[in-house]
């Protein structure tokens, strides 16, 4: 007889059973994997089941943000929010390692709630560039973040400067009170709901990240700061383009030290990189097990279709790749925890995980069928979302130039 769901037992045990004796993984983060899916049950799917036939039909839901805005207070209220940030500024320190297994565990559990900043933060949450907060700042806004009561936008991609983000043109000029911003920003992510923008612009013209860019935190309702347009996407989640015509900012609204608000930019980006592998790997998993599950119990030509060789071929290659992206990119934040730069480690994390995971989500919706290409089985929305984590906190290009650049190329 068939197997079911259920018999067929998530692979991903495993390989992570694997992962954590090659890597002696601590058994406190072992634990915290547990709590962590624990809190998912708990707080996460009883909030989602009602509507969750709704959001796989549309892809959206009309309380979506209301309810992803009280999850993550929940989140923060029991310490998760914040699990990544020193302890001194409030967090619970957890290193790099213990940030991929968290944020894996939230992909891999296939709550549409928890995932994408519902449980651990995105763009909108706590990041390392907001320690940069001088006292006063850290009341403002970097306290009330990480209790997610307050959220916040990464203001840095514009029309011109994409992948080169020092090309960037918005101009933040000196005034007798401060400065005043103009320009233009666009594809940032949360940048219609945020509380606040971290806005990054040429202070002193020339001199590029060496002096030259500047952060500042204004405060969404400025005067002369607007959401211009929604930049849909292919995925579920949409970005917002930014105008700031005339936005004047005081000197305590600048982040860090002035001109080198683009080295502070880079404190953020390996974490960033690091948390949308796992994410990747979390989500290759869930549609692995998918796919094995699957395999066992449908039936074609007489049999199921796990005794085909194109099926077993295409279900074995993404166990052996999931398997692979799985330990390097424990590795790489195994070799941050303990001094690497980060660079190119996180660089290579991003690269093999994501492009690996885009190849499973084409590999899930060709073994489940017609059936993988509705939006009722979630599959295929994966594979949307999927396509642009190898474009967004550096393209697959710009990685494998850091690698590059790493090997003394």
């Amino acid at each position: 007889m068939p197997g079911t769901l259920e018999e067929s037992g998530p692979q991903s045990d495993v390989a992570y059973r694997g992962a954590v004796a090659l890597l002696a993984i601590p058994e406190e983060l072992i634990a915290l994997r547990q709590t962590l899916n624990d809190f998912i049950d708990r707080e996460a799917r009883p909030r989602e089941e009602p509507r969750r036939r709704e959001f796989q039909e549309t892809g959206t839901l009309p309380d979506l943000l209301e309810l992803k805005r009280e999850l993550r207070r929940v989140s923060a209220a029991n310490g998760f929010y914040q699990l990544f940030m020193p302890v001194d500024a409030g967090g619970s320190g957890v290193n790099n390692l213990g940030l991929v297994l968290c944020y894996e565990t939230v992909a891999a559990a296939g709550s549409f709630l928890a995932e994408n900043a519902g449980v651990l933060p995105g763009v909108e949450g706590p990041s390392r560039i907001l320690l940069d907060c001088t006292d006063e700042q850290r009341e403002r806004y970097l306290y009330p973040t990480m209790r997610a009561q307050k959220e916040s936008a990464f203001a840095l991609t514009e029309p011109d400067a994409g992948s080169d983000a020092t090309r960037i043109s918005t101009r933040a000029t000196r005034t007798p009170e401060g400065f005043v911003i103009n320009g233009r920003k666009h594809f940032i992510t949360h940048g219609a709901q945020a509380d606040y923008v971290l806005v990054f612009a040429v202070t002193e013209p020339g001199k590029g990240a060496d002096g030259g860019i500047t952060c500042f935190l204004v405060d969404s309702g400025t005067e002369g700061f607007e959401v211009a347009r929604t930049q849909r996407t292919m995925y579920d989640d949409h970005q917002a383009e930014l105008v700031f015509d005339d936005v004047h900012v005081s000197q305590d609204q600048i982040l860090g030290r002035e001109g080198h608000g683009f080295r502070s930019a880079m404190k953020w980006i390996n974490g960033g990189r690091l948390s949308i592998a796992a994410g990747a790997l979390g989500i290759a998993q869930q549609l692995t097990d998918r796919m094995v599950a699957y395999a066992r119990t449908r039936e074609s030509f007489g049999q199921l279709i796990g005794k085909h060789q194109y099926v077993q071929g295409m279900i074995v290659d993404s166990v052996c790749e999931l398997d692979q992206a799985r330990y390097l990119t424990y590795a790489c934040a195994d070799a941050i925890d303990n001094g690497a730069d980060g660079r190119v480690e996180a660089a290579k994390a991003k690269l093999v995980a994501t492009e690996m995971a885009g190849r499973v989500a084409d590999r899930a919706i060709q073994v489940f069928g017609g059936t993988g290409f509705m939006t009722e089985t979630g599959i295929e929305r994966y594979a949307r979302f999927l396509r642009g984590t190898r474009l967004y906190e550096g393209t697959s290009e710009i990685l494998r130039t850091t690698i590059a650049k790493g090997l003394g190329l």
